[in-house]
């Protein structure tokens, strides 16, 4: 089923080809390409889910977004989801042609883990990990050399491991997390919580052109296989709704 046009590009249902030796964490676009994060694998494919580039990466490769011809990774080498002192909390960046690594930022203000990122109005926003007993999550605000500028709190509640993804398209920010089932966060540009829904983007969420979203999804029962599936925000309800009904066969390597 075609969703959107761009130029000769159509968006429904993208299969990332190929299992992985971790599950997806993250995707991002430049429009013209897909890029996927699978903890330990980064991932080129056209929009049509044709392999072009793959590259075995550190653990744990998250969340990620593109600009100016460059994937931006948040990346953890140490713990998650614990107090002070265990997270080693890092930005790899990548060029987006071959992704070779052209460069890392080290972001220790990132306590319990960095593993989400986003590009907006030109500075970089990173979220992570969360222990148990906060009743809040955190917005991390760097510049475009990641020099730190503020910490945001989120007025959430607890949610299970902090937050996964993130997302600003259409006015708001969209924060994917795990959970039984998952939940999605949604607030306005300052981060003062507008909802909390039980919608799951928790493995992937970026804005592509005009009014879609693309969301990331597991493939079937295999954990570590991926698919990005075309979303529009539903008016009424305020939140992503999945536009391809009709599913192709998963592209087998």
């Amino acid at each position: 089923m075609c969703i959107f046009l761009l130029s000769d590009i159509c968006i429904g249902q993208v299969v990332c080809p190929g299992t992985y030796g971790g599950h997806l964490q993250g995707i991002t676009t430049d429009n013209t390409n897909i890029y996927w994060s699978f903890t330990t694998s980064l991932v080129k494919t056209d929009t049509k889910g044709n392999l072009l580039v793959e590259t075995s990466v550190p653990n744990h490769h998250g969340d990620i977004t593109f600009h100016d011809g460059k994937i931006y990774v948040a990346v953890n080498l140490g713990k998650f989801n614990k107090e002070k002192g265990f997270a080693k909390s890092w930005v790899y960046v990548y060029d987006s042609k071959k992704l070779n690594l052209i460069s890392k930022y080290n972001i220790p203000d990132v306590v319990h883990g960095a593993g989400g990122i986003e590009y907006h109005k030109n500075h970089f926003f990173v979220v992570g990990g969360l222990p148990k007993g906060h009743k809040a999550n955190y917005v991390y605000e760097y510049d475009k050399n990641f020099k730190f500028i503020k910490k945001y709190t989120i007025k959430s509640g607890y949610t299970l491991k902090g937050i996964q993804t993130i997302c600003f398209s259409q006015g708001y920010w969209w924060f994917g997390c795990y959970g039984k089932p998952p939940e999605l966060l949604k607030t306005d540009d300052s981060f003062k919580l507008l909802g909390k829904y039980n919608f799951d983007c928790a493995l992937g969420i970026a804005g592509f052109s005009g009014d879609t979203i693309l969301i990331g999804r597991k493939l079937g029962k295999e954990r570590h296989r991926g698919q990005v599936l075309p979303a529009k925000i539903d008016q009424t309800k305020g939140i992503p709704c999945i536009q391809c009904q009709n599913p192709p066969k998963p592209n087998k390597r």
